[in-house]
């Protein structure tokens, strides 16, 4: 029979473990250095690709809730363990202080273990010592464990223990609720990005692509640009790498002539560039908001590339990220790539890769590596991180015409207006089609201006004059002439395929 102590014990390890998460945290904040990111790590890298695909086609974005929550449960329970030992020793000694002494050592040892000796860390066997030695009781109030039984487990005793385990955990919860409101108050992510490097070319462009774009009745629908705070990323992690310009470096390795690596300030000086680059990620649905365009600033590739001298039959390269990401595909692709460390006229953000993420023009989205670190070029192809897990995202990107809820609105003169974006990579967008009677009649839609950059989307727009309930339909012609492919499939393997279809009421 479980004895009072010890069902207290368990609610006050679980309080501890609780306590370990939020102190370090505290500290940390959503860093590297926080205690759950090494296990989430370690949760998404052996996570097998079935199951990862599942859970992007089951899940979509939420996906990634599942293996965060799953790494907070087993540090809570890592913690809670520890915390459990020592309240378990201080029941048998009848001392508190061994018992607290014992949670706080063994919670240090666990988080440095995960983390490293830091803050973090100490702050997290802070905490659980803590829970451990106010949730412990005074001998004259609990028996020691020897007496337990024969105290029964009187009203008193087992009263006296719920109120004290009920206040360690009710002042526990609290501290988790103080912990989240202080560091949203320390929080930094609303001060204003640095300006770019040589960002003035970046402000000219942005300017011509608003003087190509064209006037919407909605205010929610994107321009040509998309603002930085509301552009897509998709990241294997929750964590994102905490890496500075001055530590940064990129290395060329694998079938080259010599071994070279280029540091941030050698990278900016060379010719810099601005280019307007669309981003699409192959895991979206047909009609998924992972449709993204930005100004980038940054410089060419290929000289570098060139200067590395590529040896014998090397014909692909695996490129790699600070964060454990890994993808291949062609030289000939990575070759016409961009070396990106400005994203709209300023420092390219750490959800975006900063200081220096690659751009492959009319490519999916998972070949554009965030925070690159080595370039290897090879022989042999092998697979990338995507690739080990089911998908085939390597190759170009599907043509596609887009139609979101915002890009449905009704003009005063009560006409529907139908606006969107269209995307073909590095094809270009000749013409949008538009049926507004479920695809037995077709009108041309009207584009935005075309620009010079050979990778990037377009806006369309149609007026209709609504008389019933209409099933419309959105398709793209690329600039080969080639019509948005018909036939409906899903995101896995190659990426999502259709026509777009939407219902719009009268």
């Amino acid at each position: 029979m479980i004895s009072v102590t010890e069902r207290r014990d368990t609610v006050l390890a679980a309080a501890a473990g609780i306590a370990a998460v939020a102190g370090s945290y505290l500290v940390t904040g959503w860093a590297l250095s926080f205690v759950v990111r090494p296990v989430d790590q370690a949760i998404v890298n052996l996570t097998p690709g079935p199951i990862v695909t599942f859970a992007i086609e089951t899940f979509g974005d939420a996906g990634h809730l599942i293996h965060i929550g799953l790494a907070f449960a087993v540090v809570v329970g890592l913690f809670g363990a520890v915390a459990f030992a020592g309240l378990r020793l201080a029941a048998r000694t009848d001392r508190r202080a061994i018992g607290a002494a014992t949670a706080g050592a063994g919670s240090w040892l666990l988080a440095a273990g995960l983390t490293g000796i830091s803050t973090g860390a100490l702050s997290a066997a802070l905490s659980a010592a803590a829970v451990v030695a106010i949730g412990w009781l005074p001998a004259s109030v609990i028996p020691a464990a020897d007496d337990t039984a024969a105290a029964g487990d009187s009203p008193a005793v087992m009263d006296a223990v719920r109120r004290r385990t009920l206040g360690v955990v009710a002042g526990t919860l609290g501290f988790v609720a103080a912990t989240a409101i202080g560091r949203r108050s320390l929080a930094t992510d609303d001060e204003p990005l640095a300006e770019a490097p040589r960002s003035e070319g970046a402000t000219a462009r942005l300017r011509e692509l608003d003087s190509a774009s064209l006037a919407f009745k909605s205010d929610d629908l994107h321009g040509m640009v998309t603002p930085i705070g509301e552009f897509y990323h998709v990241d294997i992690a929750e964590f994102e790498p905490e890496v500075t310009a001055s530590e940064w470096s990129l290395t060329f390795t694998g079938e080259t002539g010599s071994e070279r690596t280029v540091a941030f300030d050698e990278l900016t000086d060379r010719p810099a560039e601005h280019r307007a680059v669309t981003l699409r990620c192959v895991g979206e649905d047909l009609n998924g908001r992972k449709l993204d365009n930005a100004v980038w600033t940054g410089t060419p590739i290929r000289p570098l590339l060139e200067s590395v001298d590529p040896e014998g039959d090397c014909n692909c390269a695996m490129l790699r990220g600070e964060d454990g990401y890994y993808v291949q595909f062609p030289v000939d692709a990575l070759a016409e790539g961009f070396l990106a460390w400005g994203m709209n006229g300023k420092e390219l953000p750490a959800g975006h890769g900063h200081p220096v993420r690659v751009l492959i023009p009319g490519h999916w989205g998972e070949t554009n590596v965030k925070w690159l670190t080595e370039i290897e070029l090879l022989n042999v192809e092998e697979d990338g991180y995507w690739e080990e897990r089911g998908w085939e995202g390597t190759g170009e990107v599907k043509t596609v015409a887009k139609l979101w809820d915002e890009g449905i609105t009704e003009r005063d003169n009560g006409q529907i207006e139908l606006a969107g974006h269209a995307y073909a990579g590095t094809r270009g967008i000749e013409r949008v089609e538009v049926s507004t009677d479920g695809g037995d009649s077709w009108t041309d839609a009207t584009l935005s201006d075309p620009l010079p950059d050979a990778d990037v989307w377009r806006q369309w727009r149609h007026t209709f004059d609504p008389d019933a309930t209409h099933e419309v339909v959105v398709r793209a012609i690329d600039g080969t002439g080639a019509r948005q492919i018909r036939e409906e499939s899903g995101s896995v393997p190659t990426g999502a395929s259709g026509w777009v279809r939407r219902t719009v009421e009268e």
